[in-house]
């Protein structure tokens, strides 16, 4: 994936009109390994004590927004740093510059240097993983995706053969027992669930599904899911949230197999990742177009 770009990729998830982003100030963004970001804006204007504002779409109150100080950098620029140990809570922040207390101004992407969090493999030691990405909304403005999972199952290789689906991953902030096992829950019908073995080596593990079993209950998502201590054990939902890509469901896809099934005729079977940079397997009609 293409780690230092300017931020021309849009997310489908984002709507709205928003200012003039030919008028706005722009940010360059630097995330490092461990999951801050820096931020170099040009001179938003005004005056006053200036604060880059992070503010978080759909949030119930603006007692979430994290204003992070603007202070003079080269090139006439001002920088804002969002450290790792500050806490981002999941979901889209919309990047905003604040100056003397006035209408804070979105700001328009400009480059995004994500080089550190190419292969990005965190220690876990504060007991959870973060994960900040910079992007570029359909409307030309700056936002960052944010992640915050305690603990995190992180997804790698996917083998596909046939109706075989064989997922290798990687667990941070917990250990896997003997007893660990991996878990499809149909997403119309939580309480249906296919278990897996799963195969660990340490922190590593993987396991085999056969998307013919699930389409058996028809059209419809299956979620898929980690229990590192067994059934009786917490469930980790499994996802793809290291590296540099905001938004994997149009970038990573994989292909889907025809199956005829007796009761609900062809359908179509294959692993895909959410909105949320969730793993699922997606059962639907063989004639069905995804919107």
């Amino acid at each position: 994936m293409t780690a230092l770009a300017t931020s021309d990729a849009s997310s489908p998830c984002d709507a709205g009109a928003d200012q003039d982003v030919a008028a706005a100030p722009r940010a360059d963004c630097i995330a490092d390994s461990a999951g801050g970001l820096t931020f170099d804006v040009t001179d938003p204007g005004g005056e006053g004590a200036a604060y880059l504002l992070l503010r978080r779409r759909d949030a119930a109150s603006a007692d979430e927004d994290v204003r992070l100080p603007l202070s003079p950098a080269a090139d006439g620029r001002l920088r804002a740093a969002l450290p790792s140990s500050v806490e981002l809570a999941e979901g889209r922040w919309n990047a905003y510059a604040e100056v003397g207390g006035g209408t804070p101004r979105r700001l328009a992407p400009g480059v995004n240097d994500l080089r550190s969090l190419v292969d990005r493999a965190p220690s876990g030691a504060r007991g959870y993983i973060a994960v900040r990405i910079p992007y570029a909304t359909k409307q030309g403005n700056l936002s960052v995706r944010s992640w915050l999972r305690a603990p995190h199952a992180e997804i790698g290789e996917l083998e596909i053969a046939g109706t075989s689906v064989t997922a290798h991953g990687r667990v941070y902030c917990t250990a896997l027992t003997g007893a660990a096992c991996a878990e499809a829950s149909r997403r119309a019908e939580p309480e249906r669930v296919e278990r897996y073995e799963l195969t660990a080596d340490g922190v590593e593990f993987s396991f085999a599904l056969r998307s013919d079993v699930l389409a058996e209950s028809g059209p419809g998502p299956w979620d898929l899911w980690l229990r590192p201590a067994g059934e009786s054990g917490p469930r980790i939902r499994l996802a793809r949230l290291l590296d540099d890509v905001a938004d994997k469901k149009q970038i990573f896809t994989y292909p889907s197999v025809r199956l005829d099934t007796a009761a609900h005729g062809p359908l179509d079977a294959g692993p895909y990742y959410t909105n949320d940079n969730d793993l699922s397997v997606r059962i639907r009609e063989a004639s069905a177009v995804e919107g």
